[in-house]
């Protein structure tokens, strides 16, 4: 069993910055991928970032790619999304999830655990 909480989310306007983070428990946290997908309401959930078991490698989907990095402490067991430049379209429930493989993924279905979610607001 993994257990994944999120932290970091909150109000802020738009132009600004939040840092997520994502505390992981459970499993060994360097031998998967890493992801963080958001869903807006009334909208599907989606795919933002995800990052390789050694961080290295890193994909974007492309309404955040040059604003969004996502980064990874394996010795925290601890996973980031750095968000810039904030737009109101930015505005979800952004979650961390762990990949039931060791590749980085932009499908949700790759993905075993879900964190509970954090509510990153922008206003304009």
């Amino acid at each position: 069993q993994v257990q994944l909480v999120e932290s970091g989310g909150g109000l802020v306007q738009a132009g600004g910055s939040l840092r997520l983070s994502c505390a992981a428990s459970g499993r060994t946290f360097s031998s998967y991928a890493m992801g963080w997908f958001r869903q807006a309401p009334g909208k599907e959930r989606e795919f933002v970032a995800t990052s390789s078991r050694s961080g290295l490698s890193t994909y974007y989907a492309d309404s955040v790619k040059g604003r969004f990095t996502i980064s990874r402490d394996n010795a925290k067991n601890t996973v980031y999304l750095q968000m810039n430049s904030l737009k109101p379209e930015d505005t979800a429930v952004y979650y961390c999830a762990v990949t039931s493989t060791v590749l980085p993924s932009r499908l949700s279905g790759d993905y075993a655990y879900w964190g509970q979610g954090t509510q990153v607001t922008v206003s304009s």
